[in-house]
């Protein structure tokens, strides 16, 4: 859970991270080739279909266009509300939906940290690897209702963050998913579950895992203990380090990325 800032700093943060996404809103994971080995069996999107039914309403947080809620959501639900901060990402969620003629999804702009939705209307909410404020999240479930994270924890493609000397809260004490997993019980959650995630990603050479470096946070310098916003604007890497990166892990499946995620499922 990313902390709420105070004041001028949190507009200009929120505007900085804002026009980080109207400029990626047109490229998808696909066009990097990655092969996934995932050592954990935690999955929530089996998770989500085995907790929902047709009378379900589902709230989605941080959908960015939409891909995985079209792709994996179940399609035997009441509802499906989609949300991202982002117009840009909003509007090619919209022109995906209108692709894919799903009829119980929509796509709606919203602030994670600023909830505009009724008051235990939601079966379930979803957020995935996006801040969010479990205190709001409780209030829109109806009793007995289930929240599913995905995130990234701390030490996620440490190695790689610890050549470059930093990274996706690098320099925390303690890891994100702690820090979420005790907001979620804060926020008046039971049954609460935390499970580690340990995934290898494979890339087919130097230059797409270059293009992809700049397309996600991993090396952006930001604190999650300290509530600070992601500096979005990396906009060139130090290719020496990184080429001594792919050097010391290159494999027979390509260069390798360990991935560091995290699930928590808990009620209301």
């Amino acid at each position: 859970m990313l902390k709420p800032q105070n004041g001028k700093n949190k507009e200009e943060n929120k505007m900085k991270e804002k026009d980080y996404y109207e400029q990626i809103k047109d490229w998808s994971f696909d066009e990097f080739q990655i092969e996934t080995e995932e050592f954990t069996n935690w999955d929530m999107f089996k998770i989500l279909k085995d907790i929902t039914n047709e009378e379900s309403r589902i709230l989605d947080l941080g959908t960015g266009g939409g891909e995985k809620v079209l792709k994996f959501f179940p399609e035997n639900v009441k509802e499906i509300l989609a949300t991202d901060f982002s117009d840009a990402m909003i509007e090619t969620a919209n022109l995906n939906l209108a692709k894919s003629g799903r009829k119980n999804i929509t796509f709606k702009k919203m602030d994670n940290l600023n909830m505009d939705v009724p008051k235990e209307y939601f079966d379930v909410v979803v957020a995935r690897n996006t801040p969010t404020c479990p205190s709001q999240i409780y209030e829109c479930l109806k009793p007995g209702g289930y929240l599913i994270i995905h995130g990234v924890d701390k030490y996620d493609c440490h190695n790689l963050k610890k050549l470059y000397g930093r990274g996706l809260a690098y320099d925390d004490t303690t890891p994100i998913s702690i820090i979420d997993y005790n907001a979620v019980i804060e926020a008046g959650f039971k049954d609460a579950e935390l499970v580690p995630l340990h995934e290898r990603e494979y890339f087919k050479n130097e230059d797409l895992l270059y293009k992809f470096m700049l397309k996600v946070p991993i090396l952006d310098s930001f604190s999650e203990e300290k509530g600070d916003v992601k500096d979005f604007y990396l906009k060139e890497l130090d290719r020496g380090l990184l080429h001594e990166y792919v050097e010391q892990n290159t494999y027979d499946k390509g260069i390798r990325l360990l991935r560091r995620y995290y699930g928590i499922t808990a009620r209301k």
